[in-house]
């Protein structure tokens, strides 16, 4: 069975939409894209680099599929793009995506049947990132084996979350985690089972 994980950038308030730049997503009318670029330091390149230097197959929305198309098939070397073009890419959508980047699959009709049955298959680790709304799905359907949440020192007040309305409530084991030198506090959390309740009134 694969695993399946999660690299999202959060807000200190929770929202992971268009952390990259304002070309993202403006869905909503959301003017803060952008807000990740200037917290980047060489710790959190070395995370990055390892959660990437395992074999794995990447698992991506639409539109988050169509912003990695358009760049990392002529991004220079340098940039790091070599294992994401390597992958096989399984994208999820209800339409009909124009899937141009090399070794992609579409994943037609309900993504979390979908997505379920591909986690059954042989094959490497299924690596998302982006896909905020895949995520929705995916959150709903329990197929999250690793969470890697990367939590930047901002606050942005709107945009699209990650723990949305409708997530179901859980409980999270955190299994590492690491502070880059510009705040960033990179968690990595495995599910562990339903949440607990009590009080500290007795």
């Amino acid at each position: 069975m694969r695993e399946l994980l999660v690299t999202t950038f959060l807000t200190l308030d929770g929202v992971m939409q268009a952390p990259g730049g304002p070309e993202e997503d403006d869905s909503g009318g959301f003017s803060h894209g952008g807000w990740s670029v200037n917290y980047w330091d060489d710790l959190m390149g070395q995370v990055m680099g390892d959660i990437m230097a395992k074999p794995f197959d990447l698992l991506l929305g639409r539109r988050t599929y169509d912003i990695f198309a358009g760049y990392w098939p002529s991004a220079p070397p340098e940039a790091g793009g070599a294992p994401l073009n390597a992958a096989t890419k399984y994208v999820a959508s209800r339409g009909r995506p124009n899937l141009t980047w090399e070794k992609s699959v579409h994943l037609a009709g309900d993504a979390g049947p979908a997505v379920s049955a591909l986690k059954q298959t042989d094959g490497p680790g299924l690596q998302v990132h982006g896909s905020g709304d895949l995520i929705q799905t995916l959150l709903r359907e329990n197929l999250v084996d690793v969470f890697h949440l990367w939590v930047f020192p901002v606050l942005v007040g709107e945009g699209k979350r990650l723990f949305a309305a409708g997530t179901i409530p859980a409980g999270l084991k955190l299994v590492d985690s690491k502070v880059s030198s510009t705040g960033v506090v990179i968690g990595t959390y495995v599910p562990a089972g339903e949440l607990k309740t009590g009080s500290f009134a007795t």
